[in-house]
């Protein structure tokens, strides 16, 4: 009679299965991280990126224009005829490029130097750059009466107005976007700049451009004839814009064409 025998098969598959599952099951885990981490970035470079190209269009296309500058000399009232031997006011004609944005010019700053003094100015209601806007400025007056102040007043704080300030009187704005105390230039809109430049031996004087004033306030510029004078204009955003020309012989005139 035949024994019985029972063989005992060896199967070892489940463990290699096992062990399968488990590096799986790690990959995928992996993958997942190794996803999330892309996706983050990504997203934050996508971010970045139009950002950047917000900003860059800004640059390109919010460009203000300088159109002219006229210079205009002080007398003593009295006697219109007895004229500052200096410019003692400016007046640049600006408007937009051609598809530039719109500009605040609350956030423009204007670097005027004649060589040796350099006068870093702000818009007469800007606030925040000095801690306090130019002295006799009001919203509500005229372009006119804030540009009188311009050249007499001066403030506790910042000093003398014509040294830290500009104002602004606006030509045309056919949207009405631009006031006093909100200085917004769209396109289409030309306005003009107004830079003290008195000198010290005309602060006697009384008279500017047909404007009464009184102790007109030295600004520390001297544009006299064959004196070279640069301004820069920067937007808060966009290419500044630069002028300098040399001041022409005045002879009798109080009105003279700078630039260009």
């Amino acid at each position: 009679m035949k024994a019985n025998r029972y063989l005992m098969k060896k199967d070892e598959r489940a463990q290699v299965g096992i062990g399968t599952l488990i590096i799986f099951i790690a990959m995928v885990l992996v993958a997942a991280v190794a996803a999330a981490v892309l996706i983050q970035t990504s997203g934050v470079l996508q971010e970045r990126a139009q950002s950047t190209g917000k900003q860059a269009a800004q640059e390109v296309s919010s460009n203000m224009m300088l159109k002219s500058i006229e210079g205009v000399r002080s007398n003593d009232g009295a006697d219109p005829a007895v004229l500052s031997e200096t410019i003692d006011l400016l007046k640049l004609k600006v408007a937009l490029n051609i598809g530039s944005s719109d500009i605040d010019l609350n956030q423009v700053v204007i670097t005027v130097t004649d060589g040796l003094t350099t006068n870093d100015l702000v818009y007469a209601g800007n606030v925040k750059t000095y801690g306090v806007q130019m002295s006799g400025f009001d919203a509500d007056n005229s372009s006119m009466n804030n540009t009188i102040e311009l050249m007499t007043n001066t403030t506790t704080d910042a000093g003398v107005n014509g040294k830290y300030f500009f104002t602004v009187e606006k030509i045309r704005d056919e949207d009405e976007s631009f006031s006093q105390e909100s200085p917004i230039m769209t396109q289409g809109d030309l306005v003009t700049i107004y830079i003290s430049t008195v000198d010290d031996d005309a602060t006697t004087n009384t008279d500017v451009g047909g404007w009464t004033v009184a102790d007109l306030d030295d600004t520390g510029l001297t544009i006299e004839p064959r004196a070279t004078l640069s301004i820069l204009m920067t937007p808060e955003a966009g290419s500044p814009t630069t002028a300098e020309f040399t001041a022409p012989s005045f002879g009798v005139d109080t009105n003279i064409g700078l630039w260009p």
